[in-house]
């Protein structure tokens, strides 16, 4: 009896203990083998970002070459070898990068099969200071990336230099012609932010703003800035280390082109010698008249004065602008601190219109010239309305000399507005 009650023990006990442990390990290395499966789908995406995010690398790389080709071309355009060469060692480039990265997917991978058997390797592989570099750096890339890539490719920010005056100086002429530099982007239309739209907010005229790269200057014109009393502050608010840039012309010219734009909006308004003066036989001018305010440079240049130090401010010649357009760009491009792209061979005069108008872009079938709007010839004005007006703007020209430093030799031209000349 003893002997068949001991075998009984064995088989009823023993055989559950066995089965229970035989169960538990199954249950455990299954368990193990599903956490290292997922720990592995864990891993490899961040194989993938690292291909992405090399590609992305090689592709802002081969657009700075390509700026870099633009600088050294002449205006005509590309070559087409020279296009054919650099989109090639693009091409080869990105190959290059996504064959390197993909092999170090394979060998991460052969990496965790051979490390099946050693668990805590593993865990070791991936946690390696290096890749933990690797990873660092690339995050960094990624993180550059989201901020500076838009659907523009770039972003938008608030101008780093703006054309502040003055109306019928030769504005619009500057900023098309500052267009054609590939480190400069401004907006087209005026926005009129610091005079009629503040109370919008700094947002609003971001948004305006064309979206730029590393390097490239934002910019915009609002010829009414210039005059505006509260202008200045509100600049220096929002940025002190603006560059400004200012277009100014003969006053007694400058005031004649302001009226014949008017004129031609309103041609019932009063003749030009009606409006410049409160009583013209006592000689008595309007200096309150808008055209002829604009044209006392001293005093608005002043308030500006009280904000900016000179060393920001560039004054454009509006007379040499026209005589001398390359000239007077390669100035602002030094002001600006950017190299001298924009040359004479970006110009040729138009004898109908009387100024210069820039060559034919490669992608446009005619030049670009300024619009109909420019270039209007002026109606005749009586020659002693000219004469009493150099006299009353000759003091404040030469106050407005030496606060610049600059002599635009305005009072040689006495005589000269009196012709048919043009805007």
């Amino acid at each position: 009896m003893a002997f068949w009650s001991s075998t009984s023990v064995f088989t009823s006990k023993v055989p559950r203990k066995i089965l229970f442990m035989f169960t538990l390990s199954l249950s455990v290395t299954y368990l193990f083998y599903s956490l290292m499966s997922c720990y592995n789908s864990l891993q490899f995406p961040l194989q993938e970002n690292y291909v992405y995010q090399g590609r992305l690398v090689t592709e802002e790389t081969t657009f700075v070459t390509l700026r870099e080709k633009l600088y050294s071309t002449s205006p005509q355009g590309y070559l087409d070898e020279e296009l054919i060469e650099v989109t090639a060692a693009a091409e080869q480039t990105v190959a290059i990068s996504t064959v390197k990265d993909n092999v170090e997917t394979e060998q991460r991978t052969l990496d965790w099969v051979r490390n099946q058997a050693a668990p805590t390797k593993t865990a070791a592989v991936y946690q390696s200071p290096a890749l933990e570099r690797e990873h660092q750096e690339f995050s960094t890339t990624d993180n550059e990336l989201r901020v500076n890539c838009t659907s523009d490719y770039g972003v938008k920010k608030l101008p780093q230099a703006i054309i502040i005056g003055v109306k019928k100086g030769g504005t619009r002429a500057l900023l098309e012609a500052l267009r054609v530099h590939p480190d400069i982007r401004a907006v087209g239309n005026e926005p009129h932010f610091f005079d009629r739209n503040y109370e919008k907010g700094l947002d609003w005229y971001r948004d305006l703003m064309p979206s730029t790269l590393e390097g490239q200057i934002t910019m915009e014109k609002t010829p009414s800035y210039f005059v505006t009393s509260h202008a200045p502050k509100r600049i220096h608010t929002m940025a002190r280390d603006i560059k400004l840039i200012i277009v100014v012309r003969n006053p007694v010219t400058r005031a004649i082109s302001d009226y014949t734009q008017t004129l031609s909006k309103k041609p019932e308004i009063p003749t030009f010698e009606v409006l410049a003066f409160k009583n013209r036989t006592l000689g008595l001018i309007d200096a309150s008249w808008s055209a002829l305010r604009i044209g006392i440079y001293a005093l608005h240049l002043e308030t500006w004065m009280q904000y900016f130090p000179l060393a920001q401010m560039h004054f454009v010649s509006g007379e040499r602008l026209i005589v001398d357009p390359a000239g007077e760009m390669g100035k602002v491009q030094d002001f600006l601190g950017l190299k001298r792209i924009v040359t004479d061979k970006h110009f040729y005069f138009n004898k109908t219109k009387g100024f210069p108008c820039l060559k034919k872009p490669e992608d446009s079938s005619t030049p670009r010239c300024l619009g109909k709007s420019k270039g209007r010839t002026h109606p005749k004005i009586d020659p002693d309305v000219i004469r009493r007006l150099h006299k009353f703007f000759k003091p404040f020209n030469m106050m407005f000399y030496q606060m610049t430093g600059q002599n635009f030799e305005w009072e040689l031209e006495e005589g000269s507005d009196s012709r048919g000349s043009q805007n």
